[in-house]
């Protein structure tokens, strides 16, 4: 798969308007700077919101009685496994609920061929449709953050079924050169709005191309995105 370079089409810059320049410091030297203030960000936001966190496990425990976490081994760093936390935002039955929909609705498969979202998603419980309309489900990915599997900024934390769809093992290891993150470029050039082959060329764009300056971009403009939901379903 072919992903336009920032040098040659200005992607980035043509996205959030960051312009590209050469960097004082070398990728080993801004990879500790990125990952001191992803120890620092996380920790504080943990101490502070945790019984906010209490409140929403009760709920989702309350909604149907099943887990309250949703646990989900993605690929990180060098392709190496992670456990990705997240709240649990769909019905136990979620698998099941889905291949009916797409075996009886054609435009649901149509779609989610393009997607891999549904905007009426049947898996989705009560309380996870606000869950995930408020980005409240990927808090828990602050523990990912401080264990050194995430990042704050990131390429999207991908399952391993869309390995594939990266392409060549060359287009998969460029992905695979950062940590996945909770907020990344595709939240802030449309979230789910944006298609499936989009957000493939900015996970690699990021990965090919961040900087701190960009990470602070990306954290000024995606803040409103997420409080706002803007492209969330």
């Amino acid at each position: 798969m072919k992903h336009n370079s920032v040098m040659d089409g200005g992607l980035i810059g043509s996205v959030i308007g960051v312009e590209p320049f050469e960097h004082d410091y070398t990728r080993a030297k801004r990879s500790v700077i990125k990952r001191l203030i992803d120890i620092a960000l996380s920790s504080v936001l943990l101490v502070f919101i945790a019984p906010f966190l209490l409140v929403i496990s009760i709920l989702v425990k309350l909604s149907d009685g099943g887990d309250v976490f949703f646990t989900q081994y993605r690929p990180g760093v060098g392709g190496r496994l992670f456990p990705c936390y997240k709240f649990r935002t769909m019905a136990m039955d979620a698998e099941e609920r889905l291949n009916d929909l797409l075996e009886n609705d054609p435009e649901a498969a149509e779609d989610w061929r393009l997607y891999k979202k549904l905007k009426k998603d049947p898996r989705i419980t009560l309380i996870g449709r606000f869950l995930r309309k408020t980005s409240i489900d990927e808090i828990p990915q602050l523990f990912n953050i401080l264990k050194g599997e995430m990042s704050i900024i990131g390429p999207r934390p991908i399952t391993q079924r869309e390995i594939p769809d990266y392409g060549s093992s060359a287009d998969f290891a460029i992905y695979g050169a950062v940590r996945p993150g909770v907020l990344g470029l595709w939240q802030v050039s449309g979230r789910s709005d944006t298609d499936y082959e989009r957000r493939i060329q900015l996970d690699a764009q990021y990965a090919r191309d961040w900087s701190i300056w960009m990470d602070l971009k990306i954290l000024f403009l995606g803040v409103p995105v997420v409080l706002f939901g803007k492209g969330a379903y």
